[in-house]
């Protein structure tokens, strides 16, 4: 069920007056939202709630092995985070790594077939895997005391992020979960500018970028000119960004109408001017999480420079990995090492900020173009689509552009960016000047214009793929 749906807009509202109507005794809210959460996980199939809940039973025997026992605690922290890599492993990369293994034995002609099973992905396996992680060294760290295992269920299903993230941490969501105190819905008004703007992002803007400029070009790159495959590179940034922030304002604010606080995810991450400014970014909740549980355990920048560079490109790899079981992601993540690579050694042997320093312009167009670049990889179904795109983008000079307007509209929203950059704030202070009474016509009238503007269909949420 689409969160963008009229269906689950309605069953929100009424779930919304029965969660509220309990606000004096936050466990039975609790409850509401453990069962709503399993419930949308098994309206997907039943099977992913089974292994949602299996995972959470074994998940959480491994934190209390790890509070109750000082000695042995590092073992059991590495036997829990074995049996976390290993279901992600089993689930989501058990297909490619099987085709993987299957073409090196033909390779080397051994007669070797290994068996066909058909995996089925749970859906939000990814940022499950991702909490129950920080969950583990948090309590191994005494950060938190083993959670109660409803709340610590609740924690790793909360419906609103289960989906497609962002990453909670359990040091700042569990004590969420775990009050006593009655909630109270935070920042109303905020909450449903956050739900508007997701509407107007996903729904129609990236929708009408989807369908009009994405779709077509990237069909048959091989029949479009170099500026209509710009315009599909550029588009395609357009749409992730506005499709993956749009749902991070939805659920961010469902999150505060229930009572809960998200974690930050997207900072106006095409106002970038290196690619490490655009993961600090972009996917917020995402790069920390590399950082703190990949990038530093591997040894940060605390072992020399040469390999400093090595974790990067590790942790780089491991993030397009994470993104999808396929060739193309490993390329993504790769291009992302390699071109933070390049930025240290520049600092290093030209100055920090070199580029940035002269003109911040040139520094921000840089890595504008670099990370449309790799969105190609990222958008593509096979590599062997990605070389055919780039084929055409190197040969299709005198073929006459299609969507030569298209390409000023890009530019335009480009360089008028910036100038968006306050605009929620913005929009949220003329909000609380009208009158209470008259909100809701206000919000009614914007989702109805948006739905009149916005093209046929229900748009997917590009990362609840990942």
């Amino acid at each position: 069920m689409s969160y963008l749906s009229i269906e689950f807009g309605l069953l929100f509202i009424a779930f919304f007056a029965l969660y509220w109507g309990c606000y004096r005794s936050p466990k039975i809210q609790n409850l509401l939202l453990l069962v709503s959460s399993y419930l949308i996980v098994g309206s997907y199939s039943w099977q992913f709630a089974l292994i949602l809940f299996i995972y959470t039973c074994a998940i959480y025997l491994f934190s209390v092995m790890i509070a109750a026992s000082d000695r042995h605690a590092k073992r059991w922290l590495f036997l829990g985070l074995c049996v976390s890599i290993v279901n992600l492993a089993l689930f989501k990369y058990f297909d490619f790594f099987r085709y993987e293994l299957q073409d090196l034995l033909n390779f080397f002609n051994l007669p070797i077939l290994l068996p066909v099973i058909t995996v089925l992905i749970p859906i939000g396996i990814s940022f499950y895997t991702f909490h129950s992680v920080s969950y583990l060294v948090s309590v191994k760290k005494k950060e938190l005391p083993v959670a109660k295992f409803w709340d610590f269920a609740l924690f790793l299903s909360f419906f609103p992020s289960v989906i497609a993230g962002p990453i909670n941490r359990a040091k700042d969501f569990l004590p969420q979960i775990n009050i006593t105190q009655p909630r109270e819905i935070l920042e109303p008004i905020r909450a449903f500018t956050l739900l508007i703007l997701a509407v107007i992002k996903v729904y129609c803007l990236g929708g009408l970028i989807s369908e009009h400029w994405v779709n077509p070009i990237f069909a048959n790159p091989l029949e479009f000119s170099v500026i209509d495959l710009l315009v599909g590179l550029y588009a395609y940034a357009m749409q992730i960004y506005l499709n993956f922030s749009g749902y991070t304002d939805l659920v961010t604010g469902i999150a505060l109408l229930l009572g809960f606080r998200l974690p930050i995810n997207f900072n106006f991450p095409y106002l970038a001017l290196n690619l490490r400014d655009f993961w600090a970014r972009w996917h917020i909740s995402l790069s920390r999480w590399i950082r703190d549980y990949i990038y530093i355990p591997l040894g940060g920048n605390r072992r020399g420079f040469i390999r400093t560079q090595i974790n990067v490109m590790l942790a780089m790899l491991l993030s397009g990995l994470w993104h999808g079981a396929g060739i193309n992601f490993i390329i993504w993540g790769g291009c992302h090492g390699i071109g933070i690579v390049a930025l240290n050694i520049g600092d290093r042997y030209f100055g920090q900020g070199w580029v940035t320093a002269r003109s911040p312009l040139v520094a921000r167009l840089l890595t504008w173009h670099y990370i449309c670049f790799t969105w190609l990889f990222f958008n593509c179904e096979s590599l062997s689509d990605a070389v055919d795109y780039l084929t055409a983008l190197m040969h299709n000079f005198l073929i006459e552009p299609h969507y030569a307007g298209a390409f000023l509209v890009i530019c335009f929203i480009y360089f008028a960016y910036p100038m968006c950059k306050n605009f929620p704030e913005w929009f949220i202070i003329q909000l609380t000047k009208i009158p209470h009474c008259y909100l809701p016509m206000v919000f009614i009238l914007i989702l109805w214009l948006v739905i009149y503007i916005a093209p046929s269909g229900m748009p997917n949420f590009i990362y609840a793929n990942f």
